[in-house]
């Protein structure tokens, strides 16, 4: 690594597609280890992760140090070639933590503290959890930071946590005053002027609590950017700890799938590894989807290749009804990973647990043992991406389309006093990367004030609330001829949810051509709105427009002859949600327009293709064999066969395929100078 560059995933993966996931051995008697080790080799796995729920175990009481176990499992990974990503045991404190220090413990809302006994149960704001924490940080660093097997640092675990309790309070006034400055500068941006709600001493202030009646939105803001950034305290703290000891290796953290509680494009800029966790439900006929988007949202936080920290083998254990994966379908959607831009594939756990709260969630081995499917579906995905790896890793996507998303502008549309509770930001977000996505469009995440111009699209499906400099970033975006398209209730607010003259910012209505937004019209569960060509769902507005080139038009109620849609040259805003398939068209056409098609014409409805590199994905989500079209010859890396023109995938089935035939295998009359791959008997005899 040369001095100043931060290390990265390429530095774990060495050219291979890391395989494997969470390993607690902890949780298993020592003769298990063995067998474990036998079958993760049996299966290809290269990395496991140790240590991730290990703190009452590496320190059963304060101070202590029990590291032998570790010390074993550390060298017999080493000996069986298998690397470790060593994780910092802090996002479940032992029981005596919180016994003899509870102020380390997390306060809702409503005043109650969360005991020990599940996980996660630590104040971000805690002196005494960040002393501990670092402590053992330290002292794993300091013992294993040298040691052949480590390959990279896993800090804590999904970052989850809310504290509204004292010691939380007093860093929330700190965090103000960093920000603020001035108690006037606070009560202009909480607009405290309402409900009579002016602060005049810096103590006063506390976290969102429970009110008699609704909360001040502005406040409410706020303390989510406050967590956010207390957590990342506690992150950059241990991953300061071991890069210190260890500046070679990549430090990471793993994100929960647009969870709401991180901005997740302010924690990526702080590591070194994207990562994150992947669970969609096997019975959701969207579930491909679900997983496309958060590949795709991780790959562009990760700005190149990232890593899935955790999936399910099979089912899980937290939803009312836990599924099981059909065959195929954990392969299918590890391969789609893979496709989008990962170059680890990896799983909570390693061994079914017998005990505990996850007893029922799968494992690469369940309880069903070496023989059950589950294991032997691994051991087939292991050959597979041994197989792809030197095609695929370090590759990068190259999409025509960016999504934008914003964290800040999420949180600040998701207050009490909205106009309609069915809009929820996620799901509008969802709808419209399913639209792409049916299209097979392949597409980036963007936050809205990064770098648009390589684009030819990029569509917003909902951004409420927008700073001067993001609005500012779209219009020079639209102004240099990048196709724009706005979904509803965009550009509403500022950053500190103050919603901006006329209702939505005059820069945008005059881009769009909208004179006048007159009223907001929310749907009701069941409730739609006639457009010509389609029907809208959730949401409509009352527009008069200024002087767009076209739109399109509401047909009866309220808002007959109104404009749902308008364009005005390469900008376009849809004021309600289309139905699925109406989106799709819309959204297909303006891309298409904007010459922007899909990796491959024609392609069956339920077939995903992704080009990464100059390998191409071909998968089937669906449940009956097909035909796909892929012109020219290919080479098969799964199948180690050729493909001409086209590809015939079973059910749940994926070709990754190469351009061009396979190559000859070389032999000793070639005159490239290498080595040929294999010698006869004979030849072997002689040379010697």
């Amino acid at each position: 690594m040369s001095e100043g560059k931060r290390p990265g995933l390429g530095d774990a993966t060495r050219g291979r597609l890391l395989f494997g996931g969470d390993y607690n051995p902890e949780q298993w008697p020592e003769e298990t280890w063995h067998e474990d080790v036998r079958l993760m080799k049996d299966a290809g796995v290269n990395s496991v992760t140790l240590g991730v729920f290990s703190w009452s175990t590496l320190e059963p009481e304060p101070g202590a140090r029990e590291f032998g176990w570790l010390d074993t499992l550390m060298d017999l990974m080493h000996d069986s070639g298998i690397g470790v990503v060593l994780a910092t045991p802090t996002s479940s404190p032992p029981p005596w933590m919180g016994r003899l220090h509870p102020d380390t413990l997390p306060v809702t809302e409503d005043g109650r503290t969360e005991w020990w006994g599940g996980r996660q149960h630590f104040s971000h704001s805690s002196a005494t959890y960040r002393r501990y924490a670092a402590a053992i940080t330290e002292d794993l660093a300091a013992r294993y930071g040298g040691h052949p097997a480590l390959t990279m640092w896993h800090i804590n675990n999904e970052y989850c946590t809310y504290d509204h309790g004292d010691e939380a309070a007093a860093a929330f006034r700190r965090w103000l005053r960093e920000r603020y400055g001035t108690l006037d500068a606070l009560n202009t941006a909480w607009g405290t002027a309402f409900w009579s709600q002016g602060y005049d001493t810096w103590d006063g202030i506390l976290p969102p609590r429970l009110p008699h009646y609704m909360r001040n939105p502005g406040q409410v803001l706020d303390f989510r950017r406050f967590t956010s950034d207390m957590l990342l305290e506690c992150y950059t703290a241990e991953r300061d700890i071991v890069r210190r000891h260890t500046p070679h290796l990549p430090v990471t953290s793993n994100f929960m799938p647009l969870w709401s509680g991180q901005d997740a494009w302010r924690w990526a800029e702080e590591e070194d590894v994207v990562s994150v966790d992947l669970y969609p439900d096997p019975r959701d006929p969207l579930g491909a989807q679900h997983g496309a988007l958060v590949q795709d949202m991780t790959r562009s936080q990760a700005r190149g290749p990232w890593m899935l920290m955790e999936q399910a083998a099979g089912p899980v254990n937290w939803r009312g009804v836990n599924h099981p994966k059909p065959r195929g379908l954990n392969r299918l959607w590890s391969l789609q990973a893979v496709a989008r831009g990962a170059d680890a594939v990896c799983y909570f756990q390693w061994r079914q647990s017998r005990q505990g709260a996850e007893k029922f969630h799968s494992g690469m081995v369940s309880h069903a043992g070496a023989e059950g499917r589950t294991y032997q579906e691994v051991k087939r995905l292991g050959a597979d991406l041994e197989r792809i790896a030197p095609e695929v890793t370090g590759r990068h996507l190259t999409a025509s389309v960016a999504v934008l998303h914003d964290w800040h502008s999420w949180w600040a549309g998701a207050q009490d006093g909205r106009l309609s509770n069915r809009v929820e930001y996620p799901d509008v977000l969802r709808a419209w990367h399913r639209a792409l996505w049916q299209a097979h469009l392949t597409t980036d995440f963007a936050h809205p004030e990064h770098d648009l111009t390589r684009y030819p699209v990029v569509v917003v499906p909902q951004l409420y609330a927008l700073t001067d400099a993001a609005i500012g970033n779209l219009l020079a975006y639209a102004g240099q001829g990048g196709t724009l398209v706005c979904g509803f209730l965009t550009g509403v607010a500022d950053e500190d949810d103050r919603v901006r003259p006329g209702g939505m910012d005059a820069r945008l209505r005059a881009l769009f051509g909208i004179r006048t937004l007159h009223e907001w019209w929310p749907l009701d569960a069941g409730e739609s709105v006639a457009c010509e060509g389609f029907r809208g769902t959730l949401w409509s507005e009352e527009i008069e427009p200024a002087d767009p080139d076209d739109t399109t038009c509401y047909k009866g109620g309220e808002l007959d002859g109104m404009p749902a849609v308008l364009n005005k040259g390469r900008a376009w805003y849809v004021s309600t949600l289309p139905e699925p398939d109406a989106l799709r068209g819309l959204l297909a056409s303006i891309a298409a327009g904007a010459g922007v098609r899909p990796v491959l014409d024609g392609l069956p409805e339920q077939v995903e293709a992704v080009r990464r590199g100059e390998v191409l994905f071909v998968l089937n989500h669906g449940r009956e064999p097909v035909t796909v079209e892929v012109p020219g010859t290919h080479h098969d890396l799964l199948t180690g066969t050729d493909v001409t023109d086209r590809v015939t995938l079973g059910r749940h089935g994926a070709a990754v395929l190469r351009p061009g035939p396979r190559p000859p295998l070389l032999d000793s009359r070639t005159s490239t100078g290498a080595e040929p791959l294999a010698r006869s008997p004979e030849k072997t005899a002689s040379s010697r």
